[in-house]
């Protein structure tokens, strides 16, 4: 997949472009059905699959205080759309300029000057440009004098028939539920950091050494609880791991800060300043405080090979 960063430099593919429009955040399932519907329609007239996308989500700029956590960063979003089968990923600056643009002069200016496009494919409700006036009939009769056509389709449906959104991925996240997260999303929910340094608890005192990873504070982390998961190291290795999401309140008070802390099950070595992707499975339960560090350790143990049971079974 050929990634743009930005308009400039792009010309027209000679037979035109099938292109779609939006956040795609998470590249969940829904995501995919659009590509793959586009894809499917792009073929038989020879034109190049395109997704505009954002280098930020739109919210951050529009709606700040309201701006949702992300599923994924933008690299991560540029190797999920590439496993896609799109042609090109089209990366647009998303700024104060960009949110008072109107839709006509996006319109102008991306789908018919940078890409030439013949087909738009988006969703039903999508809406683009400043207050948000762009919409499919916009899109359809611009589409009618520029030369493409537009297509709006409904939101693909899981198996009980309701949509696939990133909304309600993260609302299900928020809960805890990453098994139902990953349903929706076609893989567990991964996030990306670097190992920090610690307190150094967790090897000396607990006998049980973790890696503390610091994740970009725009990443959505699930509820705060203790996890089954799979690390992948800069290697390509990837361990099975108990992770662990709080404030431990054995150790601190209400006020604590959460930390993200992965205990890679038979791992030796120093991971410390590595960049490590952490995969959320399943939940094993929620963080407590416990009367004791003995009955804290016996807890974590059992929490290790219930999680070591758990990916096992499952081919980790």
């Amino acid at each position: 997949m050929e990634v743009a960063r930005g308009l400039d430099g792009l010309v027209p593919p000679a037979r035109g472009s099938a292109v779609t429009i939006g956040a795609y955040d998470g590249v969940h399932l829904g995501h995919r059905h659009v590509i793959g519907l586009l894809r499917d329609r792009a073929a038989p007239r020879g034109l190049e699959t395109v997704v505009v996308t954002f280098d930020r989500h739109p919210a951050t700029v529009v709606r700040p205080a309201s701006a949702p956590k992300l599923l994924t960063d933008l690299e991560q979003k540029l190797e999920l759309l590439a496993s896609t089968g799109v042609d090109r990923t089209v990366v647009v600056a998303f700024d104060e300029a960009r949110a008072n643009e109107s839709a006509e002069d996006f319109v102008t200016e991306v789908l018919v000057g940078a890409l030439g496009a013949r087909l738009v494919v988006v969703g039903r409700d999508f809406h683009f440009g400043h207050g948000r006036k762009g919409n499919v009939t916009l899109l359809t009769e611009m589409g009618a004098t520029e030369g493409f056509e537009t297509t709006g389709i409904e939101l693909a449906d899981d198996a009980g028939g309701d949509p696939v959104s990133s909304t309600r991925i993260r609302r299900l996240l928020a809960d805890g539920e990453v098994r139902a997260a990953a349903g929706l999303l076609g893989r567990c929910h991964e996030v990306r950091g670097q190992v920090a340094r610690g307190d150094g608890r967790g090897g000396s005192a607990l006998g049980m050494p973790t890696a503390n990873i610091a994740v970009p504070p725009e990443i959505l982390l699930p509820a705060e609880g203790i996890y089954a998961g799979r690390c992948r190291l800069p290697d390509g290795r990837r361990c099975k791991t108990a992770v662990s999401l709080g404030r431990r309140p054995t150790f601190y008070s209400e006020g604590a800060p959460a930390l993200l802390e992965a205990h890679l099950i038979g791992f030796e070595g120093d991971l410390y300043g590595a960049e490590v992707r952490l995969e959320f499975v399943d939940r094993l339960r929620e963080e407590r405080r416990f009367e004791s560090v003995g009955e804290l350790v016996a807890q974590m143990r059992a929490d290790v090979a219930q999680a070591d049971a758990l990916l096992g079974a499952e081919g980790a």
